[in-house]
This record gives structure tokens, sequence and C-alpha cells, in this order.
């Protein structure tokens, strides 16, 4: 078991179920396939990273044999359980450090642009004693990315009294973080694809980006709209 993991929590893109907040302009089925198109290139580009295991938590429940059907051999697979986010997240955090990861880091499937340099700062935070947990804020209000180390008690209460899906987590993490005296390293902003504002905003981005093998599904996908 390495001692980092780096986890993609991801929903099996069906249409309908997915990004449904990009339809209209898209078609149930675009937002579906651009879904895949996110998950495969966020799982490509992330696994760049040699210092962590990638996994992917999924759901629904009997939904892994899709997704390792779909993604490289190298990924580990958790499912989701939980009757929210919070839950779902915390219990991630549970399962991989008793599988005895020491330092853990979630993020959502659809971010392929993230620079890798942010989640590897997120896991070089998490080694210095002073830090008990990243967060990398998002454009929205919430968090790309979270990630704690293995040892605090108090790490439940980052997940407890937040309103889930609203611009309102991050600075509501930040001060749960502070009643219960859990250290919280912040990363660089960034953002995650829910609007169509994020879409047209990541298509210009790799639009204007020099290398091709920068998220190529999502490129070519957004091209072609």
């Amino acid at each position: 078991m390495a001692a980092n993991a780096l986890v993609i929590f991801a929903k099996w893109p069906l249409p309908g179920q997915v990004k449904t907040r990009l339809c209209p302009p898209l078609q149930p089925d675009q937002a579906a396939e651009l879904a895949r198109c996110f998950l495969l290139d966020t799982v490509e580009r992330v696994s760049r990273l040699e210092e962590a295991q990638v996994w992917v938590a999924f759901a629904p429940a009997d939904s892994e044999p899709r997704f390792r059907a779909l993604l490289p051999a190298s990924v580990r697979y958790l499912p989701q359980r939980g009757n929210d986010l919070g839950e779902r997240e915390l219990n991630i955090f549970v399962d991989l450090f008793e599988k005895a990861a020491t330092r853990v880091a979630i993020m959502g499937s659809d971010i392929p642009s993230v620079p890798l340099a942010y989640l590897r700062s997120a896991f070089d935070l998490l080694e210095s004693p002073g830090c008990d947990a990243v967060l990398g804020p998002s454009r929205d209000g919430g968090y790309y990315c979270i990630g704690a180390q293995a040892g605090h008690s108090a790490l439940p209460a980052l997940f407890e009294n937040i309103e889930w899906s609203t611009e309102r987590v991050m600075q509501q993490t930040l001060q749960q973080a502070r009643l219960h005296n859990l250290k919280v390293s912040l990363l660089p902003r960034w953002y995650d694809v829910d609007t169509v504002e994020d879409m047209r905003k990541l298509a210009e981005q790799l639009m204007e980006a020099p290398h091709e093998e920068d998220a190529p599904r999502t490129r070519n996908f957004l091209k072609r709209l």
C-alpha cells in the first residue's frame, strides 16, 4: 500500500445523471460524453504523479466492472458509501487509513486541467508536522481537493455542519477546522466544471494550451461543439 493515495470521486456517466447543470445547452447524452472525457483525462493526468497511488471512489455500487474496463489497470477502486457528500468523503479517508495509507487527497473527476504541481504540493504539505489537512479552494466557494494525514481524531469535524453544494462549503469547512484545532494549509485556487461558464473557461484554456496532450479527449469534444 502506497503512503500517498490520490482519490478521484466519480459517478458512472449516464445521460441525465451527470453534469445536468450543463443541460442546456448540452443534451443529456452530450453531457454524459463530456463527463466520460473528463474522467479519462483526469485519471490519465494524475497517473503521472509517481508519488501517489491513484484510486477511484465509484458510484453507483455496481459500477466497478465498468470503471475497470474503461480505466488503466494501475487504478485501484473503492465504493462510495454514505448519505451525503461529507459522509462519502469521510468514509474514503477512514477506509484508506485502515489500508495503511498515511496521506490521502480527494478530488473530483471534472478537473482535467488541474496543475499537477498543486497536487504534489498537497502531499508535500501533508508531510510537514504543522499540517493536518489541505484544501484547494474553488471559484464557486467549495473546494476541488481535500487532503488529510492519518492520526488526527478530529478529522470527522471537517465534514460536519456543512451546507453541501453551496458557496459556503469552503468557509464552513475552515470554520470547523478552527473549532477543532485542525491546522489547514491552502492550495492555489482552481476550478471544476459544473456550469456553462466553467465549460467555456476550460475550452478557452485548452485551446490556448501549448501541449496537445493536455486533456485530449475533453479538448476534442469541446472543439466539436
